[in-house]
């Protein structure tokens, strides 16, 4: 079935085109040629309502192709045209920024590295508050078995309410300090991973091998 469809297809197209230069030399006229839905080629003095966004071509008397007309592009290619092209420029406004902000290789990786020595220093920070709060829980929680509800003593008193608070205090301490060390070891890796790509294209947009 393929290779009869094939077959007409190359007969219609060789008839078509006998037609286009009886047709154009007599006529002087332009016309056009076009492809259907089954993928026969046509042609004739104006296009099909229904194949008017498709590509088409425009042929003088002698059957020479004069003109081509793009297919009518749909609205999620024309937005995937602006993407790209969005990127192209942001991608070219950031080239242009590394080239002004850096004159070597050497001064990205010192940038980087005091960067990186300054985030250390604040996780290291972080890190003696966690472990402080972590002491101060211990404490808190080395007197809970003498109250209710953590003593089995059905006769243990009831929690003080510095105990609670002291509870409650360390317990969000210690919570907001792990966070930020969270958060700070995200920048880390983020970090780095920029500067690895700066000086990747750093070396592309200098030629450095």
């Amino acid at each position: 079935m393929r290779h009869a469809a094939w077959i007409i297809t190359a007969l219609a197209l060789v008839a078509s085109t006998g037609w286009v230069h009886a047709q154009g030399a007599s006529s002087g006229r332009k016309l056009y040629k076009w492809v259907d839905a089954q993928g026969l080629v046509h042609y004739g003095d104006s296009i099909p309502p229904e194949y008017a966004s498709q590509e088409q071509d425009i042929i003088n008397a002698q059957g020479v192709e004069i003109s081509h007309i793009d297919a009518q592009k749909t609205a999620e290619q024309l937005a995937a045209e602006d993407r790209k092209k969005a990127e192209a420029e942001e991608q070219l406004h950031r080239d242009q920024n590394l080239l002004n902000t850096y004159v070597s290789l050497q001064e990205i990786e010192r940038l980087r590295d005091q960067r990186l020595a300054l985030l250390a220093d604040q996780m290291r920070l972080t890190n003696q508050f966690i472990d402080m709060a972590n002491g101060r829980l211990k404490k808190v929680e080395s007197v809970l078995g003498k109250y209710k509800p953590y003593s089995d003593d059905p006769h243990a008193p009831p929690m003080p309410d510095q105990v609670a608070d002291d509870l409650v205090h360390v317990g969000i301490e210690l919570h907001t300090q792990e966070q930020n060390l969270h958060q700070k070891q995200s920048e880390e890796a983020t970090m780095r991973a920029q500067f690895a790509a700066d000086l990747a294209r750093f070396k592309e947009l200098k030629g450095i091998h």
